[in-house]
């Protein structure tokens, strides 16, 4: 595996314009100097990296460093853990719990020691950059305290008890203690969100954990990629699921190989399939998705399962909501959205009654269902006589100039006249046009 220093890649990526949000101008010479002297972090060039990612990289190369500031020596400890020097802490009890205790001490020894500073090079800039979701992610923990302190108070806390979001705090100390400590958020915190928040709730977090042991929940699940990463997919035929087109593609092309799973909740347990069969946009391009707004719309794939598990389960509908019900239509609807988001655990959460807030010409929708990550792929349902369909999946984030970021989902317009060809198994990775009966043979 090839390595390469940050600063050459960041040096290219503003030759190649791999820009997120913005022109960035291209680095002087004394930036490039600059970066020449900070600590060298190094990436593997065949991991593939998201336009937070590279906007993160970029960063580095252009903001020069601030020296550091020293432990008191009150916590003490190494950097042993392989996830050591990450800028999340990773200790047991500190943080995400991914180090055994005291190995990440880099990461840890602020939290450790109650020290908030404003050591971050990129602090007092307006923008939180703490990661886990509080902000960028391109400061270590506790470094960026002026411009992260509205959202401290979240950190190290999610919503992973599987009774979270019910509107009564279990906590130990502050209710009955049925949910384990920093387990139980939004009932024992408050459900409120700064705008300023990496994570996209609006200002409030409505969401509420799903019974997946009931549809239409119950056919919503974790596809678990065997080139690593998880998203959420939904059954949407019997042996049909459909999610995020980016969660299937990397630089090394696409690659839908893995496990489905659902139903995690029911009384019998969950069921799983594996992929083997997948279609994508014709017009996707991984590249331009990754570095610009452009093709946003084109993020969606179908995979075929080897299990009918929707003859078993179920399984929702589609529908082209916009072609259907015109953009004005469409913006009435009554949206219910569900996805295995990262700061929930392994439960299934998502939003009934929120709206589409703008419907584009790209094939996208703008929305205000509260999504962050790990709820790409997840379905944006409309219902009808008790029957659930899906109108679009959960794409990314677009940021805007002076305003928070705005929450893009592709539409199912752009796949569902698709739809019946593939799951009548007339297209699929080795064709991507519908076969018809055509010519007959000759004698």
């Amino acid at each position: 595996m090839s390595l390469m220093r940050i600063e050459w890649f960041a040096a290219l990526a503003a030759g190649w314009g791999l820009v997120v949000a913005g022109a960035v101008p291209a680095l002087a010479q004394e930036q490039l100097d600059v970066a020449e002297s900070t600590p060298i972090v190094e990436i593997a060039a065949d991991d593939q990296l998201s336009r937070r990612e590279i906007d993160r990289w970029l960063r580095i190369a252009q903001k020069p460093d601030k020296p550091s500031e020293v432990s008191t020596g009150a916590y003490s400890g190494n950097d042993s853990c392989q996830y050591a020097n990450d800028g999340e802490c990773d200790d047991p009890g500190l943080g995400t719990g991914a180090c055994p205790v005291r190995t990440d001490y880099s990461d840890c020894w602020r939290l450790a020691e109650g020290v908030e500073d404003d050591s971050c090079q990129w602090a007092n800039d307006n923008e939180c950059d703490e990661p886990l979701g509080l902000g960028t992610g391109a400061c270590p923990q506790a470094t960026d305290f002026s411009d992260c302190q509205n959202v401290i108070h979240l950190r190290g806390q999610d919503d992973s008890c599987a009774t979270a979001l019910n509107g009564v705090c279990e906590e130990p100390g502050l209710g009955n203690g049925s949910c384990a400590a920093n387990t139980d958020r939004g009932d024992c915190i408050g459900r409120d969100r700064p705008m300023e928040i990496n994570d996209h709730y609006f200002g409030r977090d409505d969401r509420v954990i799903m019974d997946t042991a009931v549809f239409p929940w119950s056919v919503i699940g974790v596809i678990t990629l065997e080139g690593g990463g998880t998203c959420t997919a939904t059954l949407i035929a019997n042996d049909v699921l459909i999610t995020a087109s980016h969660c299937i593609n990397g630089d090394r092309g696409t690659n839908s190989a893995g496990t489905f799973a659902t139903g995690f909740g029911r009384p019998d347990g969950m069921r799983t399939a594996r992929i083997i069969d997948h279609m994508i946009d014709p017009n996707w391009d991984n590249e331009r998705f990754s570095n610009s707004d452009d093709f946003d719309g084109t993020d969606w794939a179908m995979l075929r399962i080897d299990q009918p598990l929707g003859a078993e389960l179920g399984h929702v509908g589609v529908r082209a909501l916009v072609d259907t019900a015109g953009a004005r239509g469409a913006r009435r609807a009554s949206l219910y959205q569900a996805g295995y988001s990262r700061d929930t655990g392994d439960h299934l959460s998502g939003n009934i009654g929120c709206e589409i807030l703008d419907v584009m010409n790209d094939n996208t929708m703008q929305h205000n269902c509260d999504t962050t990550q790990g709820d790409s792929g997840s379905p944006f349902m409309v219902e009808e006589n008790g029957q659930y369909y899906v109108v679009a999946t959960d794409s990314n984030y677009r940021r805007v100039p002076n305003a928070p970021v705005i929450n893009i989902a592709a539409r199912s317009d752009g796949w569902t006249g698709y739809y019946d060809d593939f799951v009548a198994g007339r297209l699929g990775a080795s064709n991507t046009r519908p076969q018809g009966p055509g010519k007959p043979d000759k004698n």
